[in-house]
């Protein structure tokens, strides 16, 4: 599903906001995501979050094998960047890298790649679970481990429930 239709499915632009952000794009090499942050007024939070939908529906049911890891790929990010932005290569698809990373992380991840990783790129959502065995896996490093991966997300759970966010009524 490309992010034009995914944004219009969500009531985020019409139809002919999209053929005038596909017009500006046709021109300029500029993401369609900040085109329309530029004309329309969407905020950078809110084409994320398109994006990481868009992500999700077009990887859905897709589970990369970390058994079949290309050694290769291992060596386009360190340890640190694989940590910090939570993200695993898995293999080469056709000139592309495959990357994981879990959807909360995705918007970050997603900014770190094509900004520093210069090879096309597309990503696979995994749960933080498999994540946390990946990262353990592909890039040990002394002190962390899959508990810090998920003791994160339950810090930010309490965090949000000390703040009465997410609460059920």
């Amino acid at each position: 599903m490309k992010l034009g239709e995914l944004m219009v499915r969500q009531g985020l632009l019409t139809e002919a906001q999209v053929a005038e952000v596909l017009a500006v794009q046709a021109h300029r090499t500029e993401p369609f995501g900040s085109i329309c942050e530029r004309l329309f007024g969407i905020l950078p939070e809110v084409v994320e979050g398109a994006w990481v939908e868009q992500y999700s529906v077009l990887t859905e049911g897709i589970t990369p094998d970390f058994s079949r890891q290309d050694p290769s790929v291992l060596n386009v990010i360190t340890t640190r960047q694989a940590w910090q932005f939570r993200i695993v290569p898995v293999c080469w698809d056709e000139g592309s890298l495959v990357l994981t990373t879990t959807n909360k992380q995705m918007a970050r991840a997603l900014r770190f790649a094509t900004k520093v990783i210069p090879f096309p790129v597309y990503f696979l959502l995994i749960q933080p679970e498999a994540m946390a065995e990946a990262l353990n896996h592909s890039y040990p490093m002394p002190g962390l481990d899959a508990a810090v991966v998920l003791e994160e997300l339950e810090m930010l759970s309490s965090n949000l429930s000390a703040r009465g966010i997410g609460d059920a009524d």
